[in-house]
């Protein structure tokens, strides 16, 4: 096959994979790229104070979850357990939260591009509260 042709095949390629990833198809060449992260349950939620002032357990639930993932409380990055995939946790205490209230709580994954051309990567997920009664 002539240079020529395989160059304008390369090209075709590149430009297919770039149309059809703004299409919600995969582009081939996101292998290392990861999803956004997808925030869909918070447990237990609301939660009382005294189960705060002990150290509770939080669990949040969704999808697109990895070892690199983090559990964002009103901004500030907590040490996170994932679970799986699909589920990640952090210990809430009164360092965080001391009196009932809200906080905002989202999951965070850091990019991973690896030089993949034309690919989102990581990202937040959307908030969720979480209530914290008396």
């Amino acid at each position: 096959m002539p240079r020529c042709r395989i160059q304008k095949s390369l090209f075709a390629l590149v430009l297919l994979s770039t149309f059809l990833s703004g299409c919600g198809v995969s582009n081939p060449f996101c292998d290392s790229a990861r999803p956004e992260p997808s925030l869909t349950s918070l447990a237990p939620n609301p939660a009382t104070l005294a189960q705060i002032q002990q150290g509770l357990l939080l669990t949040a639930t969704g999808g697109n979850f990895y070892s690199s993932s983090l559990f964002i409380w009103n901004g500030v990055a907590l040490p996170t357990t994932v679970v799986s995939a699909s589920q990640i946790q952090a210990t809430i205490t009164t360092a965080q939260i001391s009196a009932p209230g809200t906080a905002q709580v989202v999951i965070h994954t850091p990019a991973n591009l690896a030089g993949d051309l034309g690919c989102n990567s990581g990202g937040d997920s959307p908030a969720l509260t979480f209530t914290v009664t008396d």
